[in-house]
């Protein structure tokens, strides 16, 4: 209870404090932000993708900044599946909900890594990252491609009885038809949306500002995108929804919540303030206390059409 107001939501079985993540790959493994933030103050947060092995990712130049945002190609860089678990779970306090982000390029290594993901008790559920923007291979083939998707949250969902969702992309024509593949096929939740696929010149040199050509595009830029794919989705599937994109505010949160999604995800704020998710969740609670909402699981899809 904060300010005499009902926090807590339920996220396709995760049971949060509050309605506010931290984003995958904003946020680490947790610890990097504890001195400068309670961590028990925010709902949980989603680690950074995991690979079977230790990933090293792309050279630099990797990030730059754009209007109104940041363009990434880090490409899943990562300590990998075994030192996740066997040295940064342990780092953190047990009333941390921890949700682990997959990633790979066959349908298998995701199941693989769900199913060694799974056998701890520490992981609340699994995130199957199937978008990510600035990869040569895997993640956005399957978020981009129905049938690949299908099989894919399908080999998932036959490897964990955790708590399932699936982070879908953007960069697609129908995205209600991408998360009715992911409801029929055994998620628990969707997470929405990844970032952006985009470019940016430095015209000095003449060349792309990131090595790898093409990044995500992260921030309040998106943010209207994101919503409108939020609310598109909301219409679509009945599980429950984590909306992602440009949150910067406790109105920005808001606003998603507003548009049908049971919890939120802050990213990119993250490098802007360490301390965003929580001032994020305790606004939140405050905006539905003035207006008399006993519950914030009562903002849930209580957007006005007329």
């Amino acid at each position: 209870m904060t300010d005499g107001v009902d926090t807590r939501v339920n996220l396709a079985g995760i049971e949060l404090r509050n309605p506010v993540l931290t984003a995958s790959g904003t946020f680490g493994y947790g610890t990097e932000f504890s001195p400068f933030m309670d961590l028990g103050a925010i709902g949980g947060f989603v680690a950074k993708s995991l690979t079977l092995e230790p990933r090293s990712g792309n050279p630099p130049p990797r990030i730059a900044e754009t209007p109104s945002g940041m363009l990434n190609a880090i490409s899943i860089e990562n300590i990998g599946v075994e030192a996740f678990l066997g040295e940064r779970l342990a780092e953190l306090p047990d009333d941390v909900v921890v949700i682990a982000s997959c990633f790979g390029t066959s349908a298998g290594d995701y199941a693989e890594l769900a199913a060694r993901l799974s056998e701890s008790p520490r992981v609340a559920g699994i995130e199957i990252n199937a978008s990510c923007p600035h990869v040569k291979s895997g993640g956005i083939e399957f978020g981009q491609d129905p049938g690949l998707l299908e099989e894919l949250v399908g080999r998932v969902r036959a490897a964990t009885p955790k708590p399932l969702l699936a982070k879908l992309s953007p960069n697609v024509t129908r995205i209600d038809e991408m998360a009715r593949v992911c409801e029929a096929a055994g998620a628990d939740g969707l997470s929405l949306i990844n970032a952006v696929q985009a470019m940016e010149v430095d015209v000095e040199t003449r060349r792309p500002v990131l090595s790898n050509v093409l990044g995500g595009l992260s921030g309040p830029a998106i943010r209207p995108i994101a919503l409108r794919m939020v609310w598109q989705v909301a219409q679509a599937v009945s599980i429950p929804i984590c909306g992602i994109g440009g949150i910067i505010t406790p109105d920005d949160a808001i606003k998603f919540l507003l548009c049908g999604a049971t919890a939120v995800q802050v990213g990119t704020a993250n490098y802007l303030n360490p301390a965003a998710g929580r001032e994020i969740a305790e606004g939140v609670a405050q905006y539905a206390s003035r207006h008399g909402f006993p519950r914030v699981a009562d903002l849930i899809g209580g957007l006005r059409l007329s």
